[in-house]
């Protein structure tokens, strides 16, 4: 799932999974890793976003409204 949403939001940006990788600082092959064992912290992926121009939350949303966030 994390796979699949990193392709769309590279698609979005008109950049390869490569290029998001450089941007981040990471190689590749190291961040090509990481993405297959769906390894990448909330923290993380709160840094991909920052780098590729875009905001990452992550929450959960109670019933009655009240969200949690991480």
């Amino acid at each position: 799932m994390l796979h699949e949403q990193i392709k769309i939001l590279c698609v979005k940006l008109g950049i390869s999974v490569s290029e998001l990788a450089r941007l981040c600082g990471s190689s590749p092959q190291a961040f090509g890793k990481k993405l297959k064992r769906g390894s990448f912290s909330p923290a993380e992926l709160k840094e991909v976003a920052e780098k590729a121009g875009c905001k990452y939350e992550t929450k959960f949303i109670l019933p009655n409204g009240d969200e949690v966030t991480y």
